[in-house]
Parts: C-alpha cells; sequence; structure tokens
C-alpha cells in the first residue's frame, strides 16, 4: 500500500530528545498516530529497556551481551523489532475496541486535529442508523494508523570501534553500527540523521535493500535529515541522490531557539531559512529527482513511476497554536516538531519524578546555553539537573570530571592518548587542568581555559538517567536534562490530550503571559550569542574570527527585514506587538560591539 495513504492525519511529530527522554515513546504515543523519535546513542541503555518491556509483557529475556559480535547493532534491532511488534499489537487492540466513551479508539480520533478524518469521525457520531452507522465505524477502523517509529542517528557521534587495542572496520563504528541495527530491523519507518554530513555512513546506507524504492516509490526504510539551512540541504540531498538515495524530509531546526545540542547558523535565521525552502521547492524537487533517477537507472533499479515527494518540517522553540498555524500556512510547511513541552507529559516521555517537579517550576536562570557536552557544541542544560550537581561537587572537593562508563563521546581528541578519550572523563580533566597550569599565560585567560575543561559533564550516560530512575533500573542515576528555553513558558504537568489540544488550539498550557514569539526569541539568542563570540575574541580565545562576526551581523539584518515584512500578515494586536519586540532587538544589534575587521 502506498505509505502516503498509511500516513497519519496529526500534522506534529516528537522529535529525538536526549538519549533516553523518548526511548520507549512511541509504546505510549504511536497507537494514536503519533510519530515519535528513538535516539540510537545508547544502546546499553536500549538493551535495559527491551528487557524491562519483555518483563512487563512476560516474554523470556535473553540478554545480548556488550562484548558479543556485533553487540550494537544486535541490540537495537532486537529493540526495534519488539517495539514495532507491541505497537501492532497495540494497534490492533485500538481498531477492535468499541466507539464509546473512553476507549482507545475514541481517543484516538479526539485526539486529531480538524481534518477530512475527524469529519468523518463526526458524520459517525451523527449517524442514527445502526446500519449505516456500523459501516461508517468499519471504515474509521482501517483508517486508524499508528504514528512511525523514527529513530534518529547524530552523524557527528561515530566513535571508532577498537578491539585489542587495535581499531576495527569502518561498519563496526557507533554511527554505522547503528544504522545497521535499523536497517535490519522490522520497522517501516524513518532514519534521521543530525549534527551535520557524515560521507562515510551516507555511503553506507546503499549496502542496505529497505532503502531503495519500489515501483511504486515507496521505501520500507525513509531517509530524513535534520537541516539548518537551504545550502546544507540540497549539498547532502545531491550527495545522496547519487547513490540512488531519496530523502524524503527535510527537518529545519532552529539554529538556537531548540532542545538539546545548538548548532548555530551563521546568523541566518528561522523565518528566512524557511523562507528559502518554500521559494526553492520545486527547483530542489527537480534536481534531485533528474539525479536520483539517473543514479537508480545506472544502478540497474527500477525508477518509481510517479516522483517521490519531499515533505519540509519544522521544529525548535513553536509554543502555540497561533505559531504552529503560522509555520503551516506562510511557509506550507507539511509538519511540525514539539519536543521539550513534552517533557512535561509522563504518559510520553521518561523523565523521573524529581527533574519532573524541576522542569515544571524552571525559570530562565535555571535553563542555559552550557559547554557541558564533550562533543564540543553547545548544549541546552537545566542547571538544577543531578548530573550538573554532581559536576559542581566533583569540582569542589578536587576530583573533577566522570568515569567514562559508555564512551560515546570518545571521538577525536588523542592529546594525551593513543586512543581518543572523552573530554568529560577524569582522566583527560586531570591530564587537561595539569597542561593549563604549566603554560606561561595571562590569570584571566587561563581561568577560562580552566573553566571551559571543567564545564564537560557525562551526558552520553546522563542523559539516560530520566528513563533508568524513571522505571527503577538505575536507583543511583544522576540524570542530565536538555530541555530547550522554551520549557520557561510551561509548569502545568499534562496529559497527552491537554498537550495535543494545546497544540492544535483547543486549550492553552502557557503560563508566561509575556512570552515572546518563536521568531523574536531566536533573533534574542542570536545577538547574544554574537555578542558572547565577539567578546571571547576580545580576550584572546578560541572564537569566531571578525570577518564570520560582521557577515553574522548582516545576516541578522537581513532576518529583521524579512520580519518586518511577515507581520503584516499578522492580526493588529499581534502586529504591534510582534514589532515592538523586532524594533528592541533591532537596538540591541545596533549596540553590540563587534571588534573591527582588520
Amino acid at each position: 500500500m502506498d505509505d502516503a495513504i498509511l500516513r497519519s492525519a496529526h500534522t506534529f511529530s516528537i522529535p529525538v530528545m536526549g538519549t533516553g527522554f523518548l526511548v520507549d515513546t512511541p509504546l505510549k504515543v504511536a497507537r494514536y498516530g503519533i510519530s515519535s523519535v528513538i535516539s540510537l546513542v545508547d544502546d546499553s541503555l536500549i538493551e535495559q529497556m527491551r528487557r524491562f518491556h519483555l518483563e512487563q509483557e512476560g516474554e523470556p529475556y535473553d540478554e545480548i551481551r556488550g562484548d558479543e559480535e556485533d553487540s550494537r547493532a544486535r541490540r537495537i534491532t532486537a529493540y526495534l523489532d519488539l517495539v514495532d511488534r507491541l505497537v501492532a499489537r497495540q494497534v490492533r487492540r485500538l481498531q477492535a475496541a468499541p466507539f464509546e466513551p473512553g476507549s482507545e479508539i475514541t481517543r484516538y480520533f479526539e485526539l486529531l486535529p480538524a481534518c477530512q478524518l475527524q469529519e468523518a469521525y463526526g458524520e459517525m457520531l451523527a449517524t442514527a442508523d445502526p446500519e449505516r452507522r456500523a459501516e461508517r465505524q468499519e471504515q474509521l477502523r482501517r483508517l486508524a494508523v499508528p504514528g512511525s517509529i523514527d529513530v534518529n542517528i547524530m552523524s557527528k557521534l561515530d566513535r571508532t570501534a577498537y578491539r585489542d587495542g587495535e581499531p576495527l572496520p569502518s561498519k563496526y563504528s557507533d554511527a554505522a553500527a547503528a544504522l545497521r541495527g535499523f536497517a535490519l530491523s522490522t520497522v517501516r519507518s524513518a532514519i534521521v540523521f543530525s549534527a551535520g554530513m557524515n560521507p562515510r555512513l551516507y555511503s553506507y546506507l546503499a549496502e542496505f535493500e529497505g532503502f531503495f524504492p519500489d515501483l511504486a516509490g515507496n521505501c520500507a526504510k525513509r531517509i530524513v535529515l535534520k537541516v539548518s539551512d537551504y545550502h546544507s540541504a540540497i549539498v547532502q540531498g545531491k550527495y545522496l541522490a547519487k547513490r540512488g538515495l531519496w530523502v524524503s524530509e527535510y527537518r529545519i531546526e532552529s539554529g538556537l531557539n531548540c532542545g538539546g545540542h545548538a548548532f548555530a547558523t551563521k546568523g541566518l535565521l528561522l523565518g528566512p531559512i524557511l523562507e528559502e525552502f518554500r521559494k526553492n521547492r520545486q527547483e530542489l524537487s527537480d534536481q534531485l529527482r533528474a539525479i536520483y533517477g539517473q543514479a537508480l537507472t545506472r544502478a540497474g533499479r527500477p525508477v518509481p513511476q510517479r516522483a517521490p515527494e519531499i515533505r519540509v518540517t519544522v521544529q525548535g522553540g513553536i509554543g502555540t497554536a497561533e505559531e504552529d498555524r503560522m509555520l503551516h500556512q506562510r511557509y506550507g510547511v507539511e509538519g511540525t516538531g514539539w519536543g521539550t513541552p513534552f517533557l512535561l507529559v509522563p504518559e510520553v516521555t521518561s523523565v523521573d519524578p524529581e527533574h519532573l517537579v524541576k522542569l515544571a517550576a524552571a525559570t530562565e536562570e535555571d535553563v542555559y546555553l552550557s559547554e557541558c557536552s564533550p562533543i564540543g557544541v553547545p548544549i541546552w542544560t537545566l542547571r538544577s539537573s543531578a548530573s550538573e550537581n554532581l559536576r559542581r561537587e566533583r569540582i569542589a572537593r578536587g576530583a573533577p570530571g566522570s568515569p567514562c562508563l559508555k564512551g560515546h563521546a570518545k571521538l577525536y581528541n588523542t592529546e594525551f592518548t593513543k586512543e581518543p578519550i572523552c573530554t568529560a572523563s577524569r582522566q583527560y580533566q586531570r591530564l587537561k587542568l595539569a597542561q593549563i597550569a604549566k603554560e606561561n599565560l595571562p590569570e584571566e585567560q587561563r581561568e577560562r581555559l580552566r573553566q571551559s575543561v571543567l564545564a564537560k559533564a557525562c551526558i552520553c550516560h546522563d542523559l539516560a538517567g530520566g528513563a533508568t530512575l524513571k522505571y527503577g533500573i538505575d536507583a543511583a542515576a544522576t540524570p542530565a536534562v536538555c530541555c530547550g528555553p522554551n520549557i520557561v513558558n510551561f509548569s502545568k504537568i499534562a496529559t497527552l490530550d491537554e498537550m495535543v489540544g494545546h497544540i492544535y488550539g483547543r486549550l492553552s498550557l502557557l503560563v508566561n503571559s509575556s512570552r515572546p514569539h518563536m521568531f523574536l526569541k531566536e533573533l534574542a539568542l542570536y545577538i547574544d550569542h554574537l555578542r558572547q563570540e565577539s567578546e571571547k575574541y576580545a580576550a584572546g580565545l578560541p572564537a569566531r574570527t571578525p570577518e564570520y562576526l560582521s557577515e553574522f551581523r548582516e545576516n541578522l539584518l537581513c532576518g529583521i527585514e524579512h520580519y518586518r515584512q511577515l507581520a503584516g500578515s499578522f492580526v493588529e494586536e499581534l502586529k504591534c506587538q510582534f514589532l515592538e519586540g523586532l524594533e528592541e532587538l533591532n537596538s540591541l544589534l545596533d549596540e553590540t560591539i563587534l571588534t573591527p575587521v582588520s
């Protein structure tokens, strides 16, 4: 059957958050037609969750030990197969449920947005004739399709695997093994690549039949790219198309107004990026389709009879139904991603009770863009998380750094060792701090370098803590929380029905009446980022060049002009409020002092 026909009517999905927060979310929402994304970073957590859910189902568990051959890929395949099987079982039960208040199938249709399927549900409820009503109910049962069980690979996290001190072939690297685990699983869903292009990994896709189309153009495994701008999309799309691989969705994320790792653009704001995609959608599709067809022909593969589709979706900082609707209507996106607010929905995400309370009470002082990620990319962090508290305690007692329990961030650093080590580890921090102490540097610069080293924390283990604490797997876990700044606008611990109702405008969960528009919040974050980079350069610390910062500023000014034009489509009250905030930020940008270009 055509994959498009099987797609749920929901217009939002739940994007990946950390490693543990969504590890079993499909088991909670997929049966209601809601798609979500499982991170494939932490195969140890994935194996723990497989054991937990098998025991919950009363089924036998055969451990896949970490020291077994190809254990990472096998663990991922086994877990995804389990989730796929359990979701299919849930869907069968839902489709067989009676149409009565409180039933699973009733909940399915009541969660939907205003759409043809919901209208058909309303017509069934209004049908008085018992026979006709039963016919319509049977039609609705067949249309109650599940959401997608998608997965994420952070391309940057591609640690080389070693055995007896020698590197193993590239197919055993973290990212390649995760890809293989997904490719060999039974799920028909998408793999979402984030954190930039990984040519070796992308080429490996071509070794798996599921990523290639049948005559109808359907692929068992779809490819989704999380991108920061149009240029990145076309470069990566062409690279894959030349190998006969089609990108079915470009998932645009705000560079800074997001949860998790923040990959700042060169001052390119979300609105102008979306506008470029809107204007160039057809050109993008035409270019890639020609390359794709030629590659399939050269490989002796069937070329789909119909043109493959390209979906454009967006995520990062969306907070109201009005913003969600604007993104669909103004920029023509097919879907939106809502992540951070779902951290306050216990029936959807895995957050332990202590951190659920902390998230509900979080203020702007509690959520900050930190240097704690050992991969060298800023990450949004809850300041009061157990992971951050433990990091500060270790520094205070003179024993900084974390034990390296999983090692997924042992990527590139070989300053002191033959094999890479993690910059959050005790080993690295002890060696690096000793090196800094010996260097002939001004004291201010020395201290800033020390703080940069001490800021690193073990996130590849601690981001699993919310799940392992919640499910009683690890009572000693110290969770890290990578919520986005949008969390401060929500404080209610909500149900799935309430959060979905908020997204579709049926109710409001916002508590911050002065919350700025998502575009203005992102602009403010970029202006602050520009100021910080300029100050770092002036202080002699590693930073962007003056030329880069000057271009960054020009891009922000272009974005501000785009938003002045956009405001014309807003209702009068929102227009005035938006323009007032925009001009305040424009003045702030004017006051930001940059290091002169030499």
